[in-house]
């Protein structure tokens, strides 16, 4: 059995054999599951950038002054969310006004007038028409009565030429004879009075119906006159219009003030002068500016980001989350531009306003530690070569 002491070192040797097979065999494991994440696992490789800003999807619309003049009225304040069409900044057109005015007032008046003689023109034209009947039923009672005169005369004269030749055979008196001839002649008279009475109503009727055109025509030349000169009036009244509306700067688009000149009332404005600039409402996007090197074959639509905003610690706000949407084919002023989507987080404590900088972490790839460290050590073989072929 041995003495304690003999016994004591020995159960020490076995302890210690074993406490070293465990060290074994925890280094071990460590080493495996080490060695199986440096193989098999995957860490995250990104592409940063701190030249990138948020941005609105449609440009921002530019105020300015169209015309020069005094202002009268404004309505710029920072910050204010207006419409399109609202009014901002109005300049003086008090002469525009006063113009405008009194080509409204000519307008009415040569509205009247050409209604008026439009009105005398239906009035004639009723009337030439009224007319026309009237003498045409006139003008075929007289020749009814012409031709009711002429059949009495023709047989007064039929029968003064057979009593005639009774005559000339002595087969009747003289007188006889005479009165048949008288008859005739009377007859004949009245005929012809009646054809004359004919002729001169068809005159007395054209006449009447040349004179009443005529009028007409002078009408109608007096009517294309007024709406000649209406229509150069209705054309100032427009270009006043134009002039005045020129003088009010109105919102182009539908959005929000976020950046005003300091006008007041009083002051003048030349022309094309800045007097502020419109955030139109609609999504955000990120913009951002990466070195060719890093985003030519590296960087594609779809990739994931995220955003972190300046003035806002990550730490303490996080990021906003994005993807890639767009990426440039050509590379300008030695940049390539790349537009990312916002995924924002509705509970986020992060404000988005336009045109706040940032920086973006684009997630490229994702790869095996030992890929990485082989491709680093390829890298510097690389240059170590290039370096050598220098020399």
């Amino acid at each position: 059995m041995g003495t304690p002491f003999e016994r004591s070192l020995r159960s020490l040797k076995t302890d210690g054999f074993r406490g070293v097979a465990l060290g074994f065999v925890c280094a071990g494991a460590l080493l495996t599951a080490w060695g199986a994440w440096f193989v098999f696992g995957r860490i995250s490789l990104y592409e940063v950038t701190d030249v990138a800003r948020l941005e609105v999807a449609e440009s921002v619309q530019l105020l300015d002054s169209r015309v020069e003049g005094r202002v009268v009225d404004v309505h710029l304040d920072l910050g204010r969310a207006v419409k399109a069409g609202d009014i901002l900044i109005e300049l003086d057109a008090d002469e525009e006004r006063l113009r405008l005015n009194e080509e409204q007032s000519q307008d009415a008046a040569l509205s009247t007038q050409i209604t008026a003689i439009e009105a005398e023109v239906v009035a004639e034209n009723e009337a030439l028409a009224a007319a026309r009947r009237t003498g045409e039923v006139a003008v075929d009672e007289a020749r009814s009565q012409l031709t009711e005169a002429e059949t009495p005369a023709r047989f007064a004269e039929d029968e003064s030429a057979r009593l005639t030749r009774l005559r000339a055979e002595g087969l009747i008196s003289e007188i006889d004879d005479l009165r048949a001839r008288a008859e005739a002649e009377r007859r004949r008279a009245a005929a012809t009075s009646q054809r004359i009475g004919v002729d001169r109503l068809e005159r007395s009727h054209q006449t009447d119906e040349g004179d009443r055109r005529v009028r007409i025509e002078r009408l109608r030349t007096e009517l294309t006159r007024l709406r000649g000169q209406m229509a150069t009036t209705m054309s100032a009244i427009k270009r006043l219009e134009n002039d005045i509306e020129r003088r009010r700067v109105r919102a182009p688009i539908t959005g929000t003030l976020a950046e005003v000149a300091d006008v007041r009332p009083g002051a003048f404005l030349a022309e094309g002068q800045k007097i502020g600039a419109i955030v139109p409402s609609g999504a955000l996007r990120v913009v951002a500016e990466f070195h060719p090197s890093s985003a030519l074959g590296r960087i594609h639509p779809g990739q994931p980001a995220r955003l972190r905003l300046v003035g806002f610690p990550w730490t303490e706000y996080g990021s906003v989350p994005a993807v890639v949407d767009k990426v440039a084919t050509e590379v300008r002023s030695t940049t390539m531009r790349v537009e990312l989507a916002l995924e924002p987080d509705a509970a986020s404590a992060i404000p988005l306003p336009h045109a706040l900088p940032g920086t973006v972490e684009i997630e490229v790839e994702r790869i095996s530690p030992a890929a990485l460290v082989l491709r680093a050590a390829g890298r510097a073989v690389t240059r170590v070569a290039a370096r050598e072929i220098r020399d």
